[in-house]
């Protein structure tokens, strides 16, 4: 067994690596570009190009379902002057 100098090293080590492991690795510029590039995959920017074609593909939709209600409409409207 060592005197209680070693004991007093040991002591100072199992405090003060822990500490010193956690303060050296989450350091805010070692995460920052991992971070972003991986919030970039999970969540893309929306592309304008994008954006246009479902605006487009909402706006077909809309047409097509006032063409349906508008031709219904119609075939109520000659059932009833029938």
């Amino acid at each position: 067994m060592g005197n209680w100098t070693l004991e007093v090293f040991k002591m100072g080590m199992y405090m003060t690596f822990p500490v010193a492991m956690f303060h050296i690795f989450n350091q805010p510029g070692y995460f920052e570009e991992w971070v972003t590039k991986k919030k970039r995959e999970l969540y893309p920017p929306d592309s304008l190009g994008h954006h246009d074609a479902l605006k487009e593909a909402i706006r077909e939709h809309r047409e097509k379902q006032d063409e349906k209600m508008m031709k219904a409409l119609e075939e109520i409207e000659r059932k009833q002057k029938l």
